[in-house]
C-alpha cells in the first residue's frame, strides 16, 4: 500500500511528552488546564527545543511532511516556547513545513500588545488563534473577535480558533463567530478547530449553521481523540453522547474538514506519538469515516494540505513529489489492524524508521 507523506495540522509541539512530569490524573478538561499551567510557568527554551526535537524526529520518521502547532503565547513560558519554535522551524525546513499559530485568550487581541505579536506571526508565516468556549455570548466575545479578524486580515495571517471544544452550550463560538464575520469580512482562511458541541444540537439546527459555515468559506479541523478523551467525562458514569465535530454532515455541504492529532503525551491526552498511520487507525471508530471513499480518506490526506494552503495537494499524479509512505498490506483491514511497519520516501530518499534521516 502507498500513500502519500501526510499532514497533522493541529498539534502543540510545546507541550508535547510533559505528562510525565504535569499528569492530569483526572482526565478532566479542568485537570488539564491546572497542569497546563503549571508546566508552562516552568518552560525553558531548552526544554521545549528538546521535546520540540523528539516530536519532528518522531514526525518525520513517521512519514508527515507538515504540522501546524499552536503556541502557548500568553505568560512567562510565552517567549521560550516561540524562540524554540522558530528555531525549530528554521531546522527543519527541508524536511517537515511547521506552521505556528499564536494562542492566546480572546480578550488578548484587544491589548496593546496585540499588534506586536501579530507581526511576529505573520514573519513566521503563521496564524492568529485564541478560545472560544462557553459561555461566551456576550457582547464582548463579539468586539474581541472582530478586532481578532481586523488584525488577521492588516497582518495578511490566517486564523485559527479553539472554538466549541465542550460539552456543553452547543455552537455558541461559531454563532459568535459567523456573527463577527458578518460585520469584519476578511480575506485570510478561517478555520475553526475542535467544533465539537455542534454534534449535539438538533439535526434541523445542525443543517442550517453548517450551510452558514460553508457560505463563510470556513475549514474545520476535528480532533477526535483528544476530544473523546476530556469531554463529557463524568466520575460515575460512561458518556453516553461523545460531543465531537460533525465531519460528514460537514462535508456534505462542502466545508473542508481535516482531521489531525492534537496533543501528544501532555496533560491534555496521554497517548499518541505524531503517527498519522496510528492516528488514522485510531479515528476511525470515533468517526466511522470509511478510508476506502474519497470522503473518508480526504481529512487524512487533501483537506489537511489544504487547510495548511501547502504547494502540493497530496494526491499521487505524474511529476507530484517523491514523497511517499510504503507499506505492506492487502488492504485498509492491515492498516487497521495496528500502526502498520512502513518506508518513507523523502524527495527520492528513503527513511526507514521514526527518527532517520534521509
Amino acid at each position: 500500500m502507498v500513500l502519500p507523506r501526510l499532514v497533522d495540522c493541529h498539534v502543540h509541539l510545546d507541550k508535547a511528552y510533559t505528562w510525565q512530569e504535569h499528569p492530569n490524573l483526572s482526565g478532566s478538561y479542568g485537570g488539564a488546564l491546572d497542569a497546563n499551567l503549571q508546566e508552562h510557568n516552568t518552560r525553558t527554551v531548552a526544554s521545549v527545543l528538546q521535546r520540540g526535537e523528539r516530536a519532528l524526529e518522531r514526525a518525520f520518521g513517521h512519514g508527515l511532511r507538515a504540522m501546524r502547532s499552536h503556541v502557548d503565547s500568553g505568560g512567562p513560558g510565552a517567549e521560550p516556547s516561540w524562540e524554540a519554535l522558530l528555531t525549530l522551524q528554521q531546522r527543519w525546513r527541508s524536511r517537515i513545513d511547521l506552521q505556528l499559530v499564536a494562542l492566546v485568550p480572546l480578550e488578548f487581541w484587544c491589548s496593546a500588545e496585540a499588534e506586536d505579536l501579530a507581526r511576529r506571526v505573520a514573519a513566521s508565516g503563521g496564524c492568529l488563534g485564541g478560545v472560544l468556549t462557553p459561555p461566551c455570548g456576550s457582547a464582548a466575545v463579539t468586539h474581541q473577535l472582530e478586532e481578532l479578524l481586523r488584525l488577521a486580515d492588516r497582518h495578511s495571517c490566517g486564523v485559527d480558533l479553539h472554538i466549541d471544544e465542550a460539552g456543553h452550550g452547543p455552537a455558541e463560538g461559531m454563532v459568535q463567530l459567523l456573527k463577527a464575520l458578518r460585520r469584519v469580512p476578511v480575506q485570510v482562511p478561517v478555520t475553526c478547530s475542535h467544533a465539537s458541541s455542534l454534534s449535539l444540537l438538533p439535526a434541523a439546527r445542525l443543517a442550517r449553521l453548517v450551510e452558514r459555515m460553508a457560505a463563510a468559506q470556513l475549514r474545520v479541523i476535528a480532533l477526535p481523540l483528544t476530544n473523546a478523551w476530556l469531554l463529557a467525562r463524568s466520575d460515575d458514569a460512561t458518556p453516553l453522547q461523545r460531543p465531537q465535530a460533525p465531519i460528514r454532515q460537514l462535508q456534505r455541504y462542502g466545508v473542508t474538514v481535516a482531521v489531525a492529532g492534537d496533543n501528544v503525551a501532555d496533560p491534555w491526552f496521554p497517548g499518541g506519538d505524531f503517527d498519522p498511520l496510528a492516528l488514522l487507525a485510531a479515528s476511525m471508530p470515533l468517526t466511522q469515516l470509511l478510508p476506502w471513499q474519497r470522503l473518508g480518506l480526504a481529512p487524512f490526506t487533501t483537506a489537511p494540505s489544504a487547510i495548511l494552503q501547502l504547494e502540493w495537494d497530496g494526491v499521487l499524479r505524474a511529476g507530484a513529489p517523491a514523497d511517499l509512505i510504503c507499506m505492506e498490506g492487502q488492504g485498509w483491514s492491515d492498516l487497521m489492524q495496528c500502526p502498520p511497519q512502513r518506508q518513507v520516501l523523502v524527495n527520492g530518499h528513503w527513511v526507514s524508521s521514526p527518527g532517520a534521516r534521509p
